[in-house]
């Protein structure tokens, strides 16, 4: 429903109009100022249920094919060992992804991450050699040194 406009002049009051309220009727708690709101009827039971609509006439829908996700072909290129490295994981050309897999199936293996931080990488013999001469590296400076021994 539509309201009707208010001419300006009577929508404009003069302030000295207005009644000046008492500072003190302000400061009740807000509780008592309060009053429950009146309980609403259920308007939902006073309706009728709206007819229930048709179904639209379904469209031919052509579905394009997924796209398929190329892998990304640096990481797959397989790249030639070192000897100290070959010694470690075996003298086959390898991607980077599968050098870093079998790398912690050797670390697995030979129980190297050490026990107090599992972050850090403890060498032996042929380990050492692929790090540089390091007894302990962290998993993060690892890639870095193993990265030296790819080409």
């Amino acid at each position: 429903m539509a309201t009707a406009k208010k001419p300006a002049a009577a929508a404009k009051k003069p302030a000295a109009a207005k009644k000046p309220v008492a500072k003190v009727a302000a400061k009740k708690p807000v509780a008592a100022a309060k009053k429950a709101a009146p309980a609403k009827k259920p308007v939902a039971a006073a309706k009728k249920a709206a007819p229930a609509k048709k179904a639209a006439p379904a469209k031919a829908v052509v579905k394009k094919a997924p796209a398929v996700k190329k892998a990304n072909t640096a990481f797959m290129k397989p790249m030639n060992l070192s000897p100290a490295l070959a010694a470690v994981i075996g003298a086959a050309p390898l991607p980077r992804t599968e050098v870093t897999k079998k790398i912690w199936e050797y670390i697995k293996k030979h129980k190297l991450q050490d026990e107090a931080n599992k972050r850090n990488i403890n060498g032996d013999a042929k380990l050492i050699a692929v790090f540089g001469g390091k007894k302990q590296v962290s998993m993060f400076e690892m890639t870095k040194l193993i990265s030296a021994h790819l080409s």
